[in-house]
């Protein structure tokens, strides 16, 4: 669950598929420094959370070369020192807009954007199953055909924050979505 939600945290500030992210079989490693407020040792091989030691904990993601390329060029033009600074400003980005939207309360206009893989077996069912849950908040899809495997869906909402959220979440956590991105404004 960590690894997924900091795939999702890479995916956002890179502006990158999640797929581009965590479909992948091989590619190079490295390690992940996240701040932690504890100081103790464990085996990273039986903890969840990977190897923590003084005060970090260091966790092991693999990337497709070409996106790792992709990513340290960015990171080099931007100034970064190393990668894993430039991966715990993207979780801290992710994470401050997730509690953003958590915060959100009452009624809301927005709009909902998920790029996903409609090869997929069964995805675009139980996507539009879904929607058919929270038809009392949505107000219009858009489908677009990106290339022969992605499609593209903005779901244009309106309604109570906390059912978007819950609708938008439904969706971000079905196998084959890519990215998905809620964009909220008060009516």
């Amino acid at each position: 669950m960590a690894l997924k939600t900091l795939i999702r945290a890479i995916s956002t500030v890179l502006r990158v598929p999640v797929s581009f992210l965590s479909s992948f079989m091989v590619a190079p490693f490295f390690v992940i420094v996240l701040p932690s407020n504890k100081s103790f040792m464990v085996n990273s091989t039986n903890h969840p959370l990977g190897e923590v030691m003084s005060g970090i904990v260091r966790v092991g993601v693999t990337f497709p070369p070409d996106l790792l390329k992709d990513f340290d060029d960015i990171i080099a033009k931007m100034g970064y020192e190393s990668r894993s600074k430039a991966i715990q400003d993207a979780v801290r980005a992710f994470i401050s807009e997730y509690k953003w939207l958590k915060e959100e309360t009452g009624s809301r206009a927005g709009v909902i954007m998920v790029l996903y893989d409609h090869e997929v077996r069964g995805l675009e069912e139980t996507l539009t199953d879904i929607q058919h849950d929270f038809q009392d908040v949505i107000c219009s899809t858009l489908h677009v055909h990106l290339t022969k495997g992605d499609c593209l869906e903005a779901i244009a909402v309106r309604g109570e924050a906390q059912k978007i959220r819950k609708l938008a979440e439904s969706l971000a956590s079905k196998r084959g979505v890519k990215l998905l991105k809620l964009m909220l404004a008060s009516p």
